[in-house]
């Protein structure tokens, strides 16, 4: 790898020009502007959608009306958008929530009293899936408010269990130390509740996603050893349910676990242990949403070990698995880089090609 190469990864994970690491550099070609096509999975809609209040004719409005509202439907639509979430559909999501959204937040606020707080937690899990789409696009910001709203969306149904799973995601949105406090405070609160009396499996899969969420912000802030213990912890809630749940959308259990694992093993470029325990997982029951971000660790993993070949075979099952994760998550991305980087003159049409789809060039 020569030093230009060198400065063009720094220079991307600055997010700034080559040429502002180094001014005599060429400047890049410009690029074409291609109209979106129905495969785009820009979600610049659904950050439209949470820029500003959400429906603020309703505050005016003197007797706000509202047409007969089909909660049954409202279900199946809010169902609809969390089987986009996990097959990482994110075009088809900002379509679905288009119209989907300023619908329901309209109707928790003008529907008969008593469908408001069933419509009060519809409209906190769809936040909280628009909250994992933006993460998943490393919209940190976007994703904060969008947790934040389903948060609030939550309480108002009366439902508590519910506002713990969005204080998840926005740890998941949320810088290291915001994202420990938020975490730890909702898990000291959980787990009183939890030593109280005979709780629901619905309480320990929060609680366990919420030990996950804090293993891998103290990983990748390098707190290794409070990483671990969280790790520890969360297994421990694993093991008690027995069984890989879907609570909330939060598809906690062992697998995930040993998913996360491996996540946190790659970080600090410990291939060894994460091609390890990664190569063991068995994830074939759980959505593409928590498939696919484990075959780019492993290919990272791999990529680290110098196994060119192996990680070039695992990034093309994650993009055969999900092309909208592989295409535009940021990790994915990096990842095809550094292997191409690798690789060098001796890279494959195969990986050449990956990288063009996936906008990874180095």
């Amino acid at each position: 790898m020569n030093r230009l190469d060198v400065l063009r990864m720094l220079a991307d994970g600055l997010d700034v020009s080559l040429q502002v690491l180094r001014p005599d550099a060429s400047a890049p070609v410009a690029a074409v502007t291609v109209p979106p096509t129905e495969e785009s999975n820009d979600l610049d809609q659904a950050r439209l959608l949470i820029s500003g209040h959400p429906v603020p004719e309703v505050l005016l409005a003197a007797d706000p009306t509202e047409a007969p509202v089909t909660v049954a439907e409202l279900q199946a639509a809010v169902d609809r958008v969390w089987e986009l979430i996990h097959s990482n559909q994110f075009a088809e999501l900002s379509k679905a929530l288009g119209s989907l959204l300023p619908r329901i937040e309209r109707a928790a606020r003008t529907a008969p009293t008593d469908q408001r707080p069933h419509l009060w937690g519809r409209l906190g899990r769809t936040y909280q899936a628009l909250s994992a789409a933006f993460v998943r696009q490393d919209e940190g910001d976007a994703a904060w408010i969008a947790a934040d709203r389903s948060i609030r969306a939550a309480e108002e149904s009366g439902q508590p269990l519910e506002v713990f799973a969005g204080v998840f995601r926005l740890a998941q949105a949320k810088h290291y130390d915001q994202a420990d406090h938020s975490a730890t405070t909702a898990l000291h609160a959980l787990e009183q509740h939890l030593q109280a009396g005979n709780p629901t499996p619905e309480a320990p899969s929060v609680a366990g996603s919420l030990h996950l969420v804090l293993a891998l912000t103290n990983a990748r802030s390098g707190e290794r050893s409070r990483a671990r213990q969280e790790l520890d912890r969360a297994r421990k809630v694993a093991r008690k349910l027995g069984e890989d749940r879907n609570d909330f959308n939060l598809e906690f259990g062992p697998t995930n676990v040993e998913i996360q694992t491996v996540s946190i093993a790659v970080d600090p470029a410990d291939a060894g242990q994460a091609l390890d325990v990664g190569t063991r997982i068995d994830a074939s029951g759980l959505s593409a949403e928590r498939q696919a971000p484990l075959l780019p660790d492993l290919g990272r993993a791999s990529t680290q070990r110098r196994q060119l070949g192996e990680a070039l075979g695992v990034l093309l099952q994650a993009e055969e698995l999900s092309p909208d994760l592989i295409h535009t998550h940021v990790t994915a991305r990096a990842t095809i880089r550094e292997l191409l980087l690798v690789a060098g003159r001796s890279a494959t049409s195969e990986l050449r090609d990956l990288a063009e789809r996936a906008d990874a060039r180095a």
